[in-house]
C-alpha cells in the first residue's frame, strides 16, 4: 500500500516522481487560475509541463538555483543537460514554496537563450540623446569599455566632484552592497538610488507606524478563516505566488475570502466576495469597517483589551472616556475612535466607495467573526497612492482590531536569517570620499518635501522617481557620471518622458542589463550581463508557509555569450581599472572578501563572487558557527540543496514587545507622532505645515492615527472622465518578458486579457457611452502622456474605470517585445499616462488612484 503524503509538498514531490497530469501542472504552474490556456499550443503546453516531469526529457541533471521573475524570490532546480536548461521546477528543499512554480519561471528558459540579449560590450557613438535619436552602438572589447569607465570616475576624483557619480539599482540579489553600498561610498558618493519606491514602499509604512515592522509580510493563509484582500492578488502578483497558487484550493475549502479591487482579479474571480470600490476609496471602507467591529463588539479583547465595566460603549457618534477602556497589547484606541470611527458609517462610506451599505456591513462582520484568524492583506491599491500612507495604516489597523498580527492564520513578519554584512568599508574612504559622501542626495529625500519616513527617521527611505527631476534640475547638484543595473526606470517609472530627459541630460551613462532596454537606449557604454536564474552567483531571502530561506543563486549553465554578473565580477573588474590608474581602496577593499574555508583572498572576478557569497551565507553552511534554520555539514551540501530554511514561525513573541515607542500595536501612533515631529523640527515647522506642503488633509491629531483622505486625482473629471487601474500581469517578470513569444501568446491568463494584444477594459456601460467597442484601436491620453492600445469591454471593470495590465508598450528590449525596435512600442506602457506624484511620507511612488484618462478612438 502507498503510504500516503505527510503535506502538500511530499505529495507534489511523489507526483514528479511518477510523472505530472495537465491538470496538476496547471495547478502546480498557476496557470488557469481564473482564466483560460486556451491560446497555450500543445507543444508549448508539453515543453513547460516537462519542468514537472524529469522522465520525460533527455538526460541531465536538477541543479539549484532561484528565480527573480517577480519579489516572491522562488528557490528553483533548472534541468541541465549538455550546460544547457531546459525546463524548471520548484525545489523540494524549500520549505517556503517548494514544488509548486508560477508561469514566471518557465518564462526564464526563453529569456536566457534570448537572441536579441546583449552580448558583447558596445559604446554609443552617436554623441547626442533622445527618445529620438538612435544611439548608434558599436561593439568593444571589455577592456575598452572598463578602461573609459574608470577613466571617467578618476576624472571625477581629480576634480573634487565624486558627489557627481550616480548608481541606480533595480532588482538585486543581497549582494547588491558591494555595487549599491561599498562601490559608491569608496568613489565618495551618496548617490546610490534603488528602485524601492517604485515598487511597494507603501505598503510598509502602514505596518511600521502601528507595529513597527518596516518590512513586507507573510500571511499564514492554510490557517486563517478570512482572508480579506486590499489590493492585491496573491494568484497574479503579490510576493510568493507559486506558494499561493498551490494552497489556495484548501483556503477557498477552510476560509471565507473578499477582495477589495475596481477589477476582477484572478484571486477576485476566486473570492466570496468582491468588493469594485470607486478607486482610492480604500480608506473610508476600512474605517467603516472598524466602526462596524467596534459597535458590533468584534474587536479581539485577548489582544486589544476591554471595557472595565465589560459593557460595550461603542456607539456611532458618542465619544468614549479613554479611562474606561483597559488595552492590554494596543495603545491609543479610544483616541482613534474618538477621533476617527465614530461617525464613519457604513452608510457614509456607501457614497464614497460605490459599495452597497449591506456588503460593507456584512464583510465587516464576518471579518471581526473570524478573528483572530483574519487576514487583512495590504496590496498596493490603498498604499501606493498620494496620501497612501494612512490607507496603508486604516487597511493595516484591522488586524490589530482582531487581533491577527503575530498570531495563527494571521499576518507575520519575516523569520529570523543569520546571513552576514559584508566586511566594512570605512577604512577604505579616504578624504576625497568622505568629502563627496556628505552631500546631499539626488532624490530630495528628507527635504521639507519628501520626509520619507523610513523607519521613523526624515530622509531614510528612497523617493526613486523623483531622482529624474533632481537630474533635470541640477537639485542638489548636477550628475556626470551614472551606473545602472537590472533597471529600467525609463520603462518602469511613472511619467517615464521626464527619464528621457533626465538620462539625455548625464554626460556619462553605463547600463549593466541583459538586454537593450529603453533605459539602455540612453547609455554610453552597455555592458553584457549574466541572466540572473541561470548564470551568476548570488543569494536572495523570501518567506512564506511560516518560514523563511536564504536561497542560492548559481551558475547551472555554460554562458554562451561574453557576459560578467553586475553585482560582482564587474565591480571588481572596475576595481582593477581604478586600481591601475593610482585609486586601489575599492580593489583593496574587494581583497578582504576572504574565502570563509580556506582563508585565500580573491585573485579574480570569479573568486570573489563565490567568496563574496560563501561569506555572506557562512553562519547557514558552517556548522561550527550554526545560529539556527537547517544545519549543513559544509559549503558544498549547502550549493548542492540550493536553499536555507529558518525555524518556524514563533507565533505571538511581538505580543507586548513590538518595536513601536509604546512597545505596542499603536492605533494612536506615537512613532509617527515622533517622526513627523523629527522631520518639522528639522525643517523648523510644525508638523501640520510639513503635511500641507505634503499634500496630506490630516491637521492637529489626526496626523498620527489611521483615518480617511480624498483620492488625489489628476485630471478634471469633465476632460478626462476615466479613471486608470493600473495592474501587474501574471506573466510579467518584473516587465522584462515581454520579449518572448510565450509572454504574448499566454496573455489571456490574465481576466480580461488578450493573446498578442495590449487591451484596455472598459466596462460595457461605458463602452456605450464613449462609443467604443471590443477590438477598436484607441488612445487613453491623461495630462501627462498618452498611448495607444486595443479596447476590449469586460464586465469586470468597473463603470468609470479603464483597467490595463502593465508590461507592454515597450519600444526596446527586442524584436517581439517592440513592434519595431527603436521606433514603434508594441501596446502602450501605462507609465507613459501615469503622473509623477507621491506619497511623500513614504517616499513611494503613486500608481493607483492618481490618473484620470479620456478615451480617443484611432
Amino acid at each position: 500500500m502507498m503510504k500516503k503524503p505527510e503535506n502538500r509538498n511530499e505529495a507534489a514531490a511523489s507526483e514528479l516522481k511518477s510523472g505530472v497530469s495537465r491538470r496538476s501542472f496547471l495547478k502546480l504552474a498557476g496557470v488557469g487560475t481564473g482564466a483560460t490556456i486556451g491560446a497555450m499550443s500543445a507543444f508549448k503546453l508539453r515543453s513547460l509541463a516537462l519542468a514537472e516531469n524529469p522522465k520525460s526529457a533527455a538526460m541531465g541533471e536538477w541543479l539549484p538555483t532561484t528565480c527573480q521573475g517577480c519579489t516572491s524570490w522562488c528557490s528553483k532546480q533548472a534541468y541541465v543537460v549538455n550546460g544547457r536548461a531546459i525546463k524548471v521546477r520548484g525545489n523540494p528543499n524549500s520549505k517556503v514554496n517548494g514544488v509548486a512554480s508560477c508561469v514566471r519561471a518557465h518564462l526564464g528558459v526563453p529569456q536566457m537563450y534570448d537572441p536579441d540579449r546583449v552580448k558583447t560590450p558596445m559604446k554609443r557613438t552617436n554623441p547626442n540623446k533622445g527618445r529620438n535619436e538612435d544611439p548608434q552602438f558599436v561593439p568593444i572589447s571589455w577592456d575598452e569599455a572598463l578602461e573609459t569607465i574608470a577613466d571617467k570616475i578618476m576624472e571625477l576624483r581629480d576634480n573634487g566632484e565624486t558627489h557627481k557619480y550616480m548608481l541606480m539599482r533595480g532588482r538585486y540579489t543581497y549582494m547588491r552592497d558591494i555595487i549599491y553600498d561599498r562601490m559608491t561610498k569608496i568613489i565618495g558618493s551618496p548617490n546610490n538610488i534603488s528602485h524601492s519606491a517604485i515598487c511597494a514602499e507603501a505598503e510598509k509604512f502602514g505596518p511600521y507606524y502601528t507595529e513597527g515592522e518596516w518590512t513586507y509580510r507573510q500571511y499564514d493563509v492554510v490557517n486563517a478563516n478570512y482572508v480579506l484582500m486590499w489590493g492585491a492578488d496573491p494568484l497574479s502578483a503579490n510576493r510568493q505566488v507559486s506558494y499561493y497558487n498551490s494552497v489556495w484550493g484548501d483556503v477557498l475549502e477552510n476560509a471565507k475570502t473578499a477582495v477589495v479591487d475596481p477589477r476582477l482579479s484572478a484571486s477576485a474571480a476566486k473570492s466570496d466576495e468582491w468588493l469594485p470600490i470607486k478607486p482610492g476609496q480604500d480608506g473610508a471602507l476600512a474605517v467603516a469597517m472598524a466602526h462596524v467591529i467596534l459597535t458590533e463588539g468584534l474587536w479581539y479583547k485577548p489582544f486589544v483589551g476591554d471595557f472595565v465595566d465589560g459593557v460595550n460603549q461603542f456607539a456611532p457618534g458618542k465619544t468614549v472616556r479613554e479611562e474606561d477602556f483597559e488595552e492590554i497589547h494596543t495603545s491609543g484606541l479610544v483616541k482613534w475612535w474618538n477621533l476617527e470611527l465614530k461617525d464613519k458609517t457604513p452608510e457614509w462610506a456607501a457614497e464614497l466607495t460605490g459599495l452597497p451599505v449591506e456588503q460593507i456591513r456584512r464583510v465587516a462582520i464576518d471579518y471581526g467573526k473570524a478573528a483572530p484568524h483574519a487576514i487583512c492583506w495590504v496590496g498596493g491599491g490603498p498604499a501606493m497612492q498620494p496620501r497612501g500612507a494612512y490607507g496603508s495604516m486604516a487597511t493595516h489597523a484591522l488586524n490589530g482590531l482582531v487581533g491577527s498580527v503575530d498570531n495563527v492564520g494571521g499576518t507575520l513578519k519575516a523569520n529570523k536569517v543569520y546571513t552576514q554584512s559584508f566586511p566594512g568599508y570605512e577604512d577604505y574612504l579616504d578624504e576625497i570620499a568622505k568629502e563627496g559622501k556628505s552631500h546631499k542626495k539626488i532624490d530630495q529625500r528628507g527635504t521639507k518635501a519628501f520626509p520619507s519616513l523610513k523607519k521613523g527617521k526624515s530622509g531614510k527611505g528612497v523617493v526613486t522617481n523623483n531622482a529624474a527631476d533632481g537630474i533635470i534640475n541640477e537639485d542638489p547638484n548636477e550628475i556626470k557620471v551614472a551606473i545602472g543595473y537590472m533597471n529600467n526606470f525609463a520603462f518602469s517609472a511613472p511619467q517615464t518622458e521626464r527619464w528621457y530627459r533626465a538620462l539625455s541630460k548625464i554626460p556619462f551613462v553605463v547600463h549593466l542589463t541583459t538586454n537593450a532596454s529603453e533605459f539602455t537606449w540612453f547609455a554610453d557604454i552597455v555592458l553584457p550581463a549574466t541572466h540572473h536564474m541561470f548564470e551568476k552567483y548570488g543569494y536572495v531571502k523570501s518567506f512564506a508557509n511560516g518560514y523563511r530561506q536564504v536561497t542560492l543563486l548559481t551558475p547551472v549553465v555554460d554562458r554562451i555569450w561574453d557576459t560578467y554578473t553586475d553585482e560582482t565580477e564587474i565591480p571588481w573588474m572596475l576595481a582593477e581599472k581604478l586600481a591601475e590608474r593610482g585609486f586601489d581602496n575599492l580593489l583593496r577593499h574587494y581583497q578582504s572578501y576572504k574565502d570563509p574555508e580556506t582563508g585565500q583572498a580573491p585573485a579574480n572576478a570569479q573568486e570573489f563572487a563565490l567568496y563574496a557569497l560563501k561569506h555572506a551565507t557562512h553562519k547557514l553552511w558552517d556548522p561550527a558557527v550554526h545560529e539556527g534554520g537547517d544545519k549543513f555539514n559544509g559549503w558544498e551540501e549547502f550549493l548542492a540543496t540550493g536553499v536555507w530554511n529558518s525555524d518556524p514561525y514563533p507565533f505571538k513573541k511581538r505580543w507586548g514587545a513590538m518595536k513601536t515607542e509604546t512597545g505596542l500595536f499603536e492605533f494612536y501612533s506615537e512613532t509617527l507622532k515622533h517622526a513627523l515631529e523629527g522631520h518639522a523640527e528639522k525643517h523648523e515647522t510644525t508638523v501640520d505645515d510639513i503635511l500641507k506642503t505634503c499634500n496630506y488633509q490630516a491637521r492637529g491629531e489626526m496626523a498620527f492615527i489611521p483615518h480617511y483622505e480624498e483620492p488625489a486625482l489628476a485630471g478634471d473629471e469633465g476632460e478626462y472622465p476615466l479613471v486608470l487601474v493600473d495592474y501587474k500581469s501574471k506573466l510579467n517578470r518584473e516587465g522584462r518578458s515581454a520579449n518572448t513569444s510565450w509572454y504574448q501568446e499566454l496573455r489571456d491568463v490574465d481576466p480580461g486579457c488578450e493573446a498578442w494584444e495590449d487591451v484596455a477594459q472598459f466596462n460595457p456601460i461605458d463602452g456605450k457611452k464613449f462609443g467604443i467597442q471590443s477590438g477598436d484601436k484607441i488612445k487613453l491620453v491623461s495630462v501627462t502622456g498618452k498611448l495607444e492600445c486595443t479596447a476590449k469591454l469586460w464586465e469586470g471593470v468597473r463603470p468609470g474605470t479603464v483597467a490595463k495590465a502593465y508590461g507592454q508598450g515597450h519600444w526596446a528590449y527586442g524584436r517581439i517585445a517592440a513592434e519595431k525596435f527603436g521606433k514603434k512600442p508594441r501596446g502602450g506602457n501605462n507609465n507613459d499616462i501615469i503622473p509623477a506624484d507621491y506619497d511623500r511620507l513614504s517616499g513611494s511612488s503613486a500608481f493607483y488612484a492618481n490618473a484620470r484618462v479620456r478615451v480617443e478612438k484611432i
